[in-house]
């Protein structure tokens, strides 16, 4: 039986397009529901445009964390997911939100984690004259971009980047690795998957 994957987003869903793109054919894991916290995010549309279940959780129509991370529960345990995926979902989650999921949270980070965890990622790594860059798919935990890495896909980094050239460069490469690591762990793989 395939596994049931959610899909978390904020804004316009190319690596949740990218993520349900692959789960065909003989994929172990299969779309069932992407949920927003931005009413309006693109998206949305595009899910729906796929045959894929949508919700969303306004964070703006909640006080506080505890709050609306019940409402997110509420609407995640009805979905009934087994793996949960974070594409571009720009809300940090409490301990409590990622303990009562916990080991089945992923998430996509736009660094060659542990480097440059939080915002900003591609105009750091370039401040601070490093020779690559790339992404990483992580489990999610407590700690900000902090659970054990599943998978990284790695750029050089060139003399005229800029952070925005950087971004353009690896976001392709997101949405190679994030399909991939999904694939591996829908079916029970978590050792790191490297992408050159």
């Amino acid at each position: 039986m395939s596994k049931r994957v959610a899909i978390l987003i904020s804004g316009g869903g190319s690596n949740m397009v990218a993520l349900a793109d692959s789960m065909t054919g003989d994929h172990p894991a299969r779309p069932c529901l992407v949920l927003s916290n931005i009413p309006d995010a693109g998206g949305l549309e595009k899910a729906r445009a796929m045959g894929i279940p949508t919700a969303i959780v306004n964070h703006k129509s909640y006080e506080g964390r505890a709050t609306f991370e019940a409402a997110l529960n509420t609407v995640l345990a009805a979905a009934r997911p087994d793996i949960i995926c974070l594409a571009g979902f720009m809300r940090v989650l409490t301990a409590d939100f990622t303990q009562r999921w916990a080991g089945k949270i992923l998430n996509i980070h736009p660094s060659l984690l542990p480097k440059y965890k939080g915002l900003n990622t591609h105009a750091r790594a370039l401040a601070a004259g490093d020779k690559a860059a790339g992404c990483s798919v992580h489990e999610v935990t407590a700690e900000l971009d902090g659970g054990p890495i599943l998978g990284q896909a790695i750029v050089p980094i060139t003399p005229d980047d800029t952070p925005e050239t950087l971004a353009a460069r690896i976001l392709p490469l997101e949405h190679q690795l994030y399909p991939a690591v999904l694939r591996r762990f829908a079916g029970g793989d978590t050792l790191p998957l490297i992408l050159p």
